[in-house]
């Protein structure tokens, strides 16, 4: 989240998309109804299902499920064509008014500039902004200039940069100003289109874009509006562009930094947010910092690769933080490798893995089923039931050689080869080694979960493991020691990382998370002096912030985002103070947000270009002439002492300093604005360019049991996953009470399609994809109705994801024990490598 769950509360105006926190974070839900109740805010639902989310809107519409760029883009489109647009925000908080290189084109046909049809990738050289200067009123004056670069004898020549001078166009009216490009973009987005591509009808369409660009009628800037949603918008093979569609949007009408604001993610678990920060993705490092590749042959040169160099109009100014990767990056690996990690050795850089492929989760399995991986550590990850294809994950499993899972029932993964349809003779053929460890439940354990906020909040223990049962940290770091010592005793190919790794805890073989807490957020490891303040810190004390870190080895910090979180007055994340005077709900003594404790993202954007709140009633920070410094009720997310005239970006984590409606080169590698494409499987041609429907750098997987499904075959409904209030993922299935409310799985079914098929409530349908089929009960509903997408008419089931072939079973041998992810396709998001859950095709009948 750019804000946070309380902070809903400030808003005017909700767009709920992608997610249901009514029944899907209820608990947080409350502060959308405190919006409602106490602002009279405004709330707009679009979902392919009538939810309890969408009971409580003011304007609920059924949209096609993987169609939401779409209807993005229209808003967009409405917005700029009626003037509902923050202007100054726009051009002074985002680039709008950078000019960008002459060559790139827009994707009328479904392309973008430089694609190469035989890889399927992009060249990005043209998605890049003119170096320059001042072209307002003179749009002869932008010409394109190569940035000059030079590569090392016989190597490959390095990659585009941006140009440090970037030319501009304070009147947006230059053609190649990112505005006008936007504004281009999305003019073909117009309500007929997105009416032919969603479903939504027209006049349906412009009542919740007149209602939602309504904070900004007549210039209005006092009024905010937040976006919400969850992974109804991440699992597509466009996801990320989706989330992309939305901060544009927020940046068009200044909604980003501010009270009431933001984008907001909801996270479907209580640490996903923390598991992110903490790298649990393969390609970042803790704190988001990127992995090193094979071409990074030292230090210096993975350094320069991944730290941003400055990017902006001349007169303006760029805090860009991310110019501090090497203080952050030096600090990470001496908390890796402590006293091993020297100036000598580029602070054991070397140690670090190098990725030379793509490691993420669908490809993980793929490589499995390819006999590239031999086995595999499942901790709290029921990957059969996770998917996608639920069947080639069990298929992968049978080619292992071992498998490693912690958890506190017996899985469907501990237990793939009992999945329904393998007999007994072929269960005797499966040579996989499957090592079951009995770990411990959350209220078995302390330390801190990362909430969607950003906010890390210590908890404790409520009760011991029973049995056998362990920790996890004393599970792994048995496992850890154990090789460790089995490198020391025998050698190894490259034991210098294993014999190496920092481990000096008090107890090695059951580190205290308070210690690991510590360690994480880092301390000096030498005296070390703020020369502005004269203050000292001194070896061995708990760092305050990150400002203090250093890339010279004399501190140490397992996640620079955490520094801040257990300082030398204790651990922040267990403060609990209830005070909160601003009345916005920032609640700054109750525990501890990342960054350095600030609750609103890029505050700055908080106030017009002198310092002044946009609306003096919600005051998050300002600028106080008297001290010459940023103060506020918030933390201000910016230079403290950088004034006004200084025209830093509010978006200090940009090279630009500003907010990116026009993403450069590389960071995007499907375009660099979004554009809308179909899903992979999908009913129609997309009426945008139907001869390029779907994201061109989308890759399918092609193994036998890769098949994707099409209308000619028979595959003509539109098919979603969802999760239940009753349920939690794959867990609660073991638990009585979660059986007792929702014993068995269903369908749900639209009234007017289970009618034409002789479908009535409660008997049990087949419903089959081009990967396998799914049987469960049909819940007959009104929920879900025909829509008429592109002048056919077309239905949409949704289907639960819970049930498995284990846990508890209320109608044992009454449940076919099928798998709701058997049924969806093994293709992924370009960008996060999300799997596609929430849209693919299906055909349903009578079991």
């Amino acid at each position: 989240m750019t804000n946070g769950w309380i902070d809903i509360k400030n808003t005017d105006m909700m767009l709920i998309m992608g997610g249901n926190p009514a029944e899907n974070h209820p608990c947080g839900f409350k502060w959308a109804i405190e919006a409602k109740l106490h602002r009279n805010a405004k709330t707009i639902v679009v979902d392919p299902r009538l939810t309890r989310t969408a009971a409580t809107a003011d304007l609920y519409l059924q949209i096609r499920a993987g169609s939401d760029i779409a209807f993005l883009g229209g808003l967009i489109h409405y917005a700029i064509e009626n003037n509902r647009i923050a202007h100054d925000y726009l051009v002074n908080y985002t680039n709008a008014a950078f000019i960008v290189k002459d060559g790139f084109k827009l994707p009328d046909d479904g392309l973008f500039s430089g694609f190469d049809a035989e890889k399927k990738v992009y060249d990005k050289a043209t998605w890049n902004y003119e170096e320059g200067g001042d072209v307002t009123g003179k749009p002869e004056a932008a010409v394109s200039h190569p940035i000059a670069t030079k590569a090392a004898p016989g190597a490959a020549p390095p990659p585009p940069m941006l140009p440090p001078k970037v030319a501009y166009d304070l009147s947006l009216q230059h053609p190649r100003c990112v505005f006008q490009l936007l504004k281009k973009q999305y003019e073909r987005y117009t309500p007929a289109m997105v009416e032919r591509i969603t479903g939504i009808p027209k006049d349906q369409f412009l009542k919740a874009a007149d209602l939602f660009t309504s904070v900004r009628k007549e210039g209005d800037m006092k009024k905010v509006a937040t976006i919400i949603y969850a992974v109804g918008w991440t699992q597509h093979s466009f996801g990320t562009q989706i989330i992309r569609t939305a901060a544009m949007l927020q940046l068009l009408m200044g909604n980003i930094g501010r009270a009431g604001g933001g984008v907001n993610a909801l996270r479907g678990h209580s640490n996903i947010q923390g598991a992110t920060d903490m790298a649990g993705v393969f390609d970042i490092l803790p704190g988001y910092l990127k992995m090193p590749s094979p071409p990074d042959l030292d230090l210096a040169t993975y350094l320069k690769r991944i730290t941003p160099n400055t990017a902006k109009p001349d007169p303006w100014d760029s805090f860009n933080y991310w110019s501090n990767t090497p203080k952050f990056a030096v600090s990470f690996l001496k908390a890796m490798y402590g006293p091993a990690a020297t100036k000598e050795n580029d602070y054991a850089f070397h140690y670090l893995p190098k990725i030379d492929r793509n490691y993420s989760w669908v490809n993980l399995w793929n490589d499995m089923y390819g006999g590239r991986i031999k086995g595999l550590f499942a901790f709290g990850m029921n990957g059969v039931m996770i998917g996608p294809d639920s069947q080639k994950n069990i298929d992968a499993l049978k080619k292992a050689d071992w498998l490693v899972v912690c958890e506190i029932y017996p899985d469907e993964t501990s237990e793939f080869w009992r999945a329904p349809g393998i007999s007994v003779e072929e269960q005797k053929k499966i040579n996989t080694t499957v090592y079951r460890l009995p770990g411990a439940g959350f209220a078995e354990k302390d330390g801190t979960f990362v909430n969607s906020a950003r906010w890390l909040q210590w908890k404790n223990v409520a009760l011991p493991p029973p049995g056998q049962a362990k920790l996890d940290q004393e599970i792994l770091a048995t496992i850890f020691l154990k090789v460790r010592e089995l490198y020391r005793k025998e050698g190894g190919k490259f034991a210098d990382p294993i014999l190496n790794a920092s481990f000096a805890y008090t107890d090695p073989y059951n580190p205290s998370l308070a210690e690991i807490a510590k360690e994480i957020n880092g301390k000096a490891l030498a005296d070390i002096t703020d020369p502005k303040t004269n203050v000292t810190i001194k070896a061995g004390q708990q760092l305050p912030s990150f400002a203090w870190l250093k890339d010279d080895g004399t501190t140490l910090s397992g996640n620079w985002l955490y520094c801040g979180s257990w300082t030398e007055a204790g651990a922040m994340t267990q403060r609990r103070g209830t005070e909160d005077p601003s009345g916005l709900g920032i609640y700054p003594n109750w525990a501890w947000s990342w960054p350095a404790n600030r609750r609103v993202l890029y505050n700055r954007a908080s106030c017009d270009g002198n310092g002044k709140p946009w609306d003096p009633s919600r005051r998050q920070v300002w600028w106080d002439e008297a001290k010459q410094s940023w103060v506020g009720n918030d933390v201000p997310d910016f230079k403290a002492d950088s004034t006004p005239k200084d025209h830093m970006g509010p978006f200090i984590m940009n090279p630009e300093g500003v907010g990116r409606l026009f993403v450069p080169l590389g960071a995007m590698a499907d375009g660099p604005f979004p554009e809308f494409y179909e899903p992979i499987e999908s009913p129609i041609a997309n009426p945008l360019h139907p001869n390029q429907s779907n994201n061109p750098v989308v890759k399918k997987y092609k193994t036998d049991l890769d098949k994707y499904g099409t209308v000619d075959q028979g595959f003509n409904v539109i098919c979603t996953t969802y999760r239940l209030t009753e349920h939690y993922h794959y867990w609660t299935k073991n638990n009585p009470m979660n059986v007792q409310l929702v014993p068995e799985p269903f369908v749900e079914v639209p009234a007017e399609l289970a009618d034409r098929m002789g479908i009535r409530g409660g008997e049990n349908v087949r419903v089959t994809s081009a990967r396998s089929h799914y049987i469960a009960k049909a819940m007959v509903t009104r929920r879900i109705r025909p829509m008429q997408i592109d002048g056919k008419e077309m239905f949409q089931i949704g289907i639960p994801i819970h049930w498995g072939f284990r846990g508890i079973a209320e109608d044992e041998g009454k449940t076919a024990k099928t798998l709701t992810n058997q049924l969806t396709p093994t293709v992924i998001d370009p960008n996060a490598y999300t799997p596609e859950f929430k849209g693919f095709l299906v055909k349903i009948e009578k079991a």
